[in-house]
């Protein structure tokens, strides 16, 4: 059974990702505990490390870089809880 939203961060094993990917999942968790259905970390290759929200691209290392967590928050918020107020780090 598939839990939704469901978040998936596609590391490269190649790059030895694995330590940010699952940080990152930790942060997110962190931040949004239930309002987040699964949190899945994918392995893959060649440089990836991808961000995607019920199968939707919210962010991709290879256009923009590796994202700064605030920057990652405040889209995976603006997408499951819009209203949500993300404190200090929340530049609208």
């Amino acid at each position: 059974m598939t839990r939704t939203p469901r978040l998936e961060i596609e590391y490269c094993t190649q790059c030895r990702w694995l330590l940010r990917a699952a940080w990152t999942a930790q942060e997110l968790l962190t931040t949004f505990g239930l309002r987040l259905g699964e949190v899945a970390l994918v392995p893959g290759t060649g440089g990836v490390f991808d961000v995607r929200l019920d199968g939707d691209l919210v962010w991709s290392r290879k256009e923009s870089g590796h994202p700064e967590i605030t920057e990652l928050k405040r889209l995976v918020r603006d997408r499951i809880a819009p209203d949500m107020s993300l404190g200090h780090s929340d530049k609208r």
